[in-house]
């Protein structure tokens, strides 16, 4: 087990990658999904007796003596306590947030900026009740002013998004079906309620 090489490939989507690095959904001891490790960290885990398989989603993987499955699934034999994750405020989430739509023209775009509704000139805060998506033309008519002051409504007043697991495996439930049951908020027809 300590010198684990494959030969044999896992294809991800386009990407063919060793089966020793394709991902494997590591769940808490009360099925919370917490992580995504390669499966050769989940053959670490199973070996020493800190996790178990739940799903084979890969088939098996040959050594000279013995046939071993390839996780998808694990589940960690102890529970680990950690603190809620709490959403951080960066770019990405804030155009996740407002859909990649202009706050004020509601152009929808990828070519975004983020824009202070009240100026932090003027005491405005970094926080997501005071940041928005903008796009250029917007965010340069409002410059240092606040909305009512350059004539400019917002189409939505910002807010802080709850946090949901969506954002860490959202890469993975396109290829991975056989995760989606473990994820909160997936729908099952094919997004996130």
């Amino acid at each position: 087990m300590r010198s684990l090489k494959a030969v044999c490939y896992y294809c991800l989507g386009d990407e063919e990658m060793g089966v020793t690095t394709a991902p494997v959904l590591v769940l808490n001891q009360n099925y919370e999904p917490l992580n995504v490790c390669t499966v050769r960290r989940a053959f670490v885990l199973v070996d020493r007796g800190k996790a178990e398989v739940l799903e084979n989603g890969r088939g098996y993987l040959h050594t000279a003596t013995v046939l071993y499955s390839i996780p998808s699934i694990i589940r960690l034999i102890y529970l680990i306590r950690r603190p809620r994750p709490r959403g951080r405020l960066t770019r990405r989430d804030v155009f996740l947030r407002d859909r990649s739509t202009c706050q004020y023209c509601g152009r929808h775009t990828k070519d975004l900026t983020l824009d202070h509704v009240l100026p932090r000139r003027r005491g405005g805060g970094h926080d997501w009740h005071n940041v928005v998506a903008a796009c250029k033309p917007c965010n340069h008519r409002k410059a240092g002013r606040t909305p009512q002051e350059a004539h400019m409504r917002l189409i939505r007043e910002p807010f802080q998004p709850p946090y949901s697991f969506f954002r860490t495996f959202y890469s993975y439930l396109e290829e991975q079906e056989e995760w989606r049951k473990f994820i909160p908020g997936w729908d099952g027809d094919g997004g996130f309620a």
